[in-house]
């Protein structure tokens, strides 16, 4: 009998500076069966992506500090197999061009979609 390989689940960093928001995301994301690392700023993010290595990341745009746009071009420099994703209330049109966006509020039908689409080792 052979035995099945399992596949290491999808890494996630989330970067959003409102509680409430990250709480939900992180909630979202780990529902889908993801192993998630949550931090408030654009600067802690860069600080856990060497050792945490995920495989997406969600930013919110607006950050204090240094903003999302800035820290999606430095993830997409320095880790250019990482899927990033923006999340934000301002209109499409807005967000940096990047794999993906979601607008909020974030369903999570949203985070499942968006797993299925741009991480094809996710398996719902």
């Amino acid at each position: 009998m052979e035995s099945a390989t399992i596949a290491p689940a999808v890494r996630v960093l989330i970067v959003e500076d409102g509680e409430d928001q990250r709480f939900l995301m992180q909630r979202y994301f780990e529902l889908a069966g993801c192993e998630v690392t949550a931090v408030e700023t654009a600067e802690a993010a860069l600080e856990t992506m060497p050792t945490q290595d995920p495989d997406l990341v969600m930013t919110d745009l607006i950050l204090p500090g240094m903003n999302g746009w800035e820290l999606a071009e430095r993830i997409q420099s320095g880790w250019p197999d990482c899927v990033v994703v923006s999340s934000s209330v301002l209109e499409a049109a807005r967000h940096p061009p990047l794999a993906a966006r979601l607008m909020k509020p974030v369903s999570r039908a949203d985070v499942r979609s968006l797993l299925e689409k741009l991480v094809p080792r996710w398996a719902a």
